[in-house]
């Protein structure tokens, strides 16, 4: 099956633009757009999509909020940030509202359509800059996105072996090469963290390891 993807952006050429590039994927399908955050909750809603790529900066309600709504009201449904904001506290506010990701629109085709595929499969993507930016963050004493309650002394060596894998940006077939190990043992270890931290995305337990010393910030 296709991934069935939403195009929520104020600018009509621009989404013509992600549109064409997206559709000549033989593994998407653009289900829908939108032009203002309002008619981006009401079309995932609607349309059920698997991803919604969601701009930030729009008339009406900002992407922030669309973000938290169609993550209340169309839970199904993966939200990712294309936009110009380079701004770290758009960053992680739109975390915080359950973004999966964050993409500059400077980003590469190339770059793009991978993320794509990677966050249909659940995985938080991120411009290598905003990554920079969002460690750098914390390291000045900022907050992570969501605080976990659970003690990381829970975690098993291996667990914080691949949380060391999960800030530097690594995919889970990076990881798998890496560690010799099947990309399917990979996920289960990557659930098992997010599960003991209380996390729904790898972006914050990256970020909640550098915030709490589990792994070295290089």
């Amino acid at each position: 099956m296709p991934i069935r993807i939403l195009l929520v952006d104020d600018h009509t050429l621009f989404r013509s633009g992600i549109k064409a590039l997206l559709s000549r994927q033989a593994d998407f399908e653009v289900v829908g757009e939108a032009g203002d955050g309002l008619e981006g909750v009401k079309r995932a809603v609607s349309l059920k999509p698997d991803l919604a790529l969601l701009d930030l900066h729009m008339p009406g309600i900002s992407g922030r909020e669309a973000v938290q709504l169609i993550v209340e009201e169309a839970p199904q449904t993966r939200v990712v940030m294309l936009t110009v904001s380079e701004n770290t506290e758009d960053l992680v506010d739109c975390l915080r509202a359950g973004a999966l990701g964050y993409l500059l629109k400077n980003i590469d085709a190339d770059y793009l359509v991978q993320s794509i595929r990677r966050a249909a499969e659940g995985e938080a993507v991120m411009s290598p800059q905003m990554t920079a930016r969002l460690m750098q963050n914390l390291r000045d004493g900022g907050r992570p996105p969501a605080a976990a309650e659970v003690s990381p002394d829970k975690l098993t060596p291996r667990e914080r072996e691949i949380l060391a894998f999960l800030v530097k940006g690594a995919s889970n077939k990076e990881i798998a090469r890496t560690l010799d190990v099947a990309e399917s043992t990979v996920k289960i270890h990557i659930q098992g963290i997010l599960k003991k931290l209380g996390f729904a995305s790898r972006v914050q337990a990256a970020v909640y390891a550098v915030e709490h010393g589990l792994v070295q910030k290089n």
